[in-house]
């Protein structure tokens, strides 16, 4: 059983790197099957289809992705609203990783464009999450829900600012890298200011 249990995590770590790095469609499964060492009969033993593998790669990104960005937040700075401008220092760290070849979620949907597709549905679910999470930071730093600038709105302006960074990021790597964090944070602080006032 552990021995089944170890070539799934390999075919699933095998197909992340890979998807990753080069993309869902261009990615074959036999080029996943030669990285993970396994054969096409362990694939089916586990996976229906490629689809359902490349939903558990998502997974496995989105625990890991969410875990190391959160624990970094919360190291760089201990007040809730000091934690709001954090979130671009961990972005920034994020883009200067060798591997960094933009959001594997973001490629996802545009991918498998069909809001209705499980892969797509499994992004936008990522993209939430991150959301709800930067939400809670915000409502930590007292600003409650209201009209126009309420706890919904910034951490919306936040995760808009996160997105166009990533974006950005990945699109003009060599004129870019890290600096896309550095200027999404400034324009953070204004928005963290102003809503902060009102």
């Amino acid at each position: 059983m552990l021995a089944v249990s170890k070539k799934r995590d390999q075919l699933v770590e095998s197909a992340l790197e890979l998807f990753a790095r080069e993309g869902f469609h261009a990615t074959g499964i036999d080029k996943v099957l030669d990285a993970a060492g396994v054969a096409k009969m362990t694939l089916y033993k586990h996976f229906r289809s490629k689809e359902e593998l490349i939903l558990a790669a998502l997974r496995l990104r989105d625990e890991r992705w969410r875990n190391q960005f959160m624990r970094g937040v919360e190291k760089r700075a201990k007040d809730p609203k000091d934690r709001l401008l954090a979130i671009f220092d961990e972005m920034g760290r994020w883009f200067g990783e060798a591997t960094f070849s933009g959001c594997m979620f973001i490629n996802a949907s545009a991918e498998y464009a069909d809001h209705s597709d499980p892969i797509h549905a499994a992004s936008a679910e990522h993209k939430r999450l991150v959301e709800q999470y930067i939400r809670g930071l915000v409502e930590q730093a007292g600003l409650e829900e209201g009209p126009g600038a309420g706890a919904g709105a910034l951490a919306a302006q936040l995760c808009l600012l996160m997105e166009g960074a990533v974006v950005y990021t990945q699109v003009c790597p060599d004129e870019n890298r890290g600096c896309a964090a550095a200027t999404a944070k400034q324009a953070a602080r204004v928005l963290i200011d102003h809503a902060f006032a009102g």
